[in-house]
């Protein structure tokens, strides 16, 4: 069973491309966390300002050692949620057949 994230990131207006530029950087250093499995964003066809970010990690310790992780802090909390209106975020396990 893996642990699994998915977010919603609606950045304010105006504001789409240093959120793109957040994703961009957090991309690759949250592929090379040893409990990540999958990570991959999306953007919205009809509404640039809107992203989907789909995460799996082994377990949801994982998920929570990527939110600790130093450039987590630093881009997210530190820099991207000033220029979001909304961010929702969802866990999920997956079911195992």
């Amino acid at each position: 069973m893996a642990f699994v994230v998915t977010a919603v990131w609606k950045a304010k207006a105006g504001e789409q491309d240093k959120i793109l530029g957040v994703i961009k950087t957090l991309t690759p250093l949250s592929r090379a966390e040893p409990k990540n499995l999958y990570y991959q964003a999306q953007v919205s066809p009809d509404d640039p300002t809107l992203f989907f970010l789909y995460e799996q990690y082994t377990d949801a310790q994982g998920y929570e050692d990527h939110k600790a992780s130093p450039y987590f802090q630093e881009h997210v909390f530190g820099y991207a949620i000033g220029y979001l209106e909304t961010r929702q975020v969802t866990t999920y396990e997956t079911i195992d057949v």
